[in-house]
């Protein structure tokens, strides 16, 4: 049984350090899995009818379960079955970690609808489902298969939520660090709110992909009142 296996493999010691990072989840609900276990679990349970079982038993109780789904889904090599399963499972995701492990296989060959697909996540008005879909387009769209579209769709979102926010933050700096000429206009124009404005001005100042001469730039771009 899953869950058993789960159990098995608890460290309480990185239970206590995972909950101080997931505000937002019950710690009660929290078994205390190390990351590096469940990937080679959901490497062992892949293609199994334990694993068909288990990723179709929604909700799950326990995070940990809820992070061995998003492997289990990251595993999958079919878009269109990926997608049916996210479209299942993103519903349930209540927190920042889970969503962002979540790196599916079959994404990385492009698929021409993902961008579309993405696109709709985003305008979910469930928090997670959002970052996912604006995930989606920071893990797989700023390189090869970049589109400008791609930041207006990030830009024009409007959110109070934080997790978004600053998603869109992170989308933005490494969209500095990959494509700066197609992002630069869209902070000279203001195109995104003053917070995520200046985090994501401060994402790309911490990253080790931007040019010093860029950040000596980009921190002229701050915008004041705002920390």
């Amino acid at each position: 049984m899953i869950l058993e296996r789960l159990f098995a493999l608890q460290d309480l010691k990185y239970k206590e350090f995972q909950c101080k990072l997931m505000p937002t989840v019950d710690p009660e609900a929290v078994i205390g899995v190390r990351t590096p276990a469940l990937r080679q679990l959901a490497r062992e349970l892949e293609g199994t009818e334990e694993a068909a079982a288990f990723l179709q038993s929604l909700p799950h109780r326990y995070y940990d379960e809820n992070n061995l789904h998003g492997f289990l889904l990251s595993l999958v090599k079919d878009c269109e079955e990926t997608v049916a399963g996210l479209e299942a499972f993103l519903p349930y995701v209540d927190n920042w970690a889970t969503c962002d492990l979540i790196s599916p296989k079959a994404f990385r060959r492009h698929p021409n609808q993902l961008p579309e697909q993405a696109r709709r996540w985003m305008a979910s008005q469930h928090t997670y489902t959002v970052r996912f879909g604006i995930g989606v387009l920071l893990e797989f769209y700023l390189d090869g298969a970049f589109q400008t579209e791609y930041l207006d769709w990030a830009a024009d979102l409007r959110s109070g939520e934080y997790y978004v926010n600053m998603m869109i933050a992170w989308y933005f700096a490494t969209a500095l660090a990959k494509q700066y000429d197609a992002a630069l206009p869209y902070l000279l124009n203001r195109r995104l709110d003053s917070w995520t404005h200046n985090r994501a001005i401060q994402k790309a100042l911490e990253s080790r992909r931007v040019p010093e001469e860029q950040k000596a730039y980009l921190r002229g771009l701050k915008m004041r009142g705002e920390s």
